[in-house]
């Protein structure tokens, strides 16, 4: 198999208000899962220029290399030279009620809205819970739609399923 019979991975968008927690997460957890298929990025409506340091701290924990991630605006991927997306995912309501920059090559949008582990209160225990229930229901959906064979599916099917997988009841506040 020579380099040019392999498909080149789907760019996907994970998009929030902050870019600090949530997107960070399902950008690490996609890069993770959908590995070779993938390439997973973030960005955020209004970032808030640095890194939640307890998804730092988790995401480490489970072994990921954290020096690369950063908050930064959605503006990175709407101009030229930017990665051509495939699937833009909003993980909080807010950014899914915003009016997006126009993203080169149509991606296909969906949101998988879930709480902001960022805006926790209380103890270093509590706060860390929030954090890994986060990643969990974004672990959960991104091996869902990581399996999808999209390949074999019409972009409106697509669409569809990605719907559906952010409409799961897996955590507390979705819909």
């Amino acid at each position: 198999m020579t380099t040019l019979d392999v498909p080149k991975p789907f760019n996907i968008l994970f998009l929030c208000t902050g870019n600090s927690a949530r997107s960070i997460l399902a950008e690490a957890i996609m890069n993770r899962v959908g590995q070779g298929k993938f390439a997973a990025y973030s960005a955020g409506s209004h970032p808030k220029g640095e890194v939640h340091p307890q998804a730092l701290k988790l995401l480490a924990s489970l072994g990921y290399d954290t020096g690369a991630f950063r908050s930064k605006p959605w503006d990175e991927f709407a101009s030229a030279g930017a990665p051509e997306l495939d699937f833009v995912i909003t993980v909080c309501d807010t950014a899914a009620g915003e009016i997006c920059p126009i993203w080169p090559g149509q991606p296909i949008s969906s949101h998988w809205g879930l709480p902001d582990p960022a805006s926790v209160e209380g103890s270093d225990a509590a706060i860390a819970l929030a954090f890994a229930d986060t990643y969990r229901f974004l672990n959960n959906r991104i091996g869902i739609f990581a399996s999808l064979p999209i390949a074999s599916l019409s972009r409106q099917s697509l669409k569809a399923r990605m719907d559906d997988i952010g409409s799961t009841k897996d955590a507390p506040g979705t819909a």
